[in-house]
């Protein structure tokens, strides 16, 4: 009896710290859904109200009409910047998987003189910073007359990435050769035993790195604020810095703009979130 009032005290004790913790978590974006639906006046009332008193649904039609914080600042309409992060993020996901798992399998399972050397030199440039490297990659988009476009922002993730290749570098190791030497037996080149094999027994790995590949562009502000100008190919990241001004900030505006900036990447993760754990774990299986 004591050994299991004691499991049970530590069950709820447990129970009790995640679902405080899942409170801390929850409430930034509770309280930006509810910031969202109230009028400009509501925000700046002291204590605040988690409810507002009138319900400003109209926010979310402004939204697509907004042009900046000061009108003229950012003349690209929010629908134009959803287009371009979208543009830029599927793209650059495609490219990511593709590259990222044809260079995997040549590590896995080609062999080839100084691929374990290679393999080490990759991994060791996720120690480089980004920022060490953002002066290169400029001028050589510079030399390319690609900056102003979405190029920069696309090009580089068809040619791999040592995070992505890494991951599922890790998890082709955990798939049995024997299937391999079976489909070479059936008359099966190298690239069709990656297709027809190996990507169809990935679709974890694959899912684990679709959802980084894609938060991390959705997301990503420095890239699209170093190479791109014009108001017209900027992305939402950039939409929503140019709508806080330097003395004046439409608060319920910019929350409902990053309510709705959330919602690809969340529906994302809730399609794929039965493949995203088990890839993470198996990817870690076999070194």
């Amino acid at each position: 009896m004591t050994t299991t009032r004691q499991t049970l005290i530590g069950n709820i004790a447990a129970h009790a710290i995640l679902i405080l913790g899942a409170v801390t978590m929850i409430a930034p974006f509770l309280w930006m859904i509810s910031t969202s639906l109230k009028d400009l006046g509501e925000v700046f009332i002291f204590p605040p109200r988690w409810l507002p008193k009138y319900w400003s649904w109209g926010n979310y039609l402004r939204i697509w009409q907004a042009k900046g914080a000061a009108g003229d600042v950012f003349i690209a309409s929010f629908g134009q910047q959803f287009l371009n992060s979208f543009k830029i993020t599927i793209l650059g996901t495609v490219g990511q998987i593709f590259s990222c798992s044809i260079a995997a399998y040549a590590f896995a399972r080609l062999q080839f003189r100084g691929r374990n050397v290679i393999f080490v030199i990759l991994l060791m440039t996720m120690m480089l910073p980004f920022q060490l490297t953002v002066i290169p990659i400029f001028y050589t988009m510079s030399k390319l007359r690609w900056i102003d476009t979405h190029l920069p922002l696309i090009i580089p993730f068809f040619c791999g990435g040592a995070y992505g290749t890494f991951l599922i570098r890790q998890f082709f190791l955990t798939i049995p050769s024997s299937f391999g030497d079976a489909a070479k037996i059936d008359g099966c080149n190298p690239f069709k035993i990656y297709y027809y094999l190996y990507l169809p027994l990935s679709m974890p790995v694959l899912a684990t790195l679709t959802v980084f590949t894609f938060m991390w562009r959705w997301n990503d502000l420095f890239g699209p604020l170093v190479f791109v100008h014009t108001p017209a190919k900027m992305t939402v990241t950039l939409g929503l810095t140019a709508m806080q001004g330097q003395f004046w900030t439409d608060i319920p505006l910019l929350m409902t703009g990053s309510l709705i900036s959330l919602l690809p990447t969340l529906i994302l993760f809730i399609a794929l979130q039965r493949f995203f754990i088990q890839g993470v774990v198996l990817a870690g299986i076999k070194g």
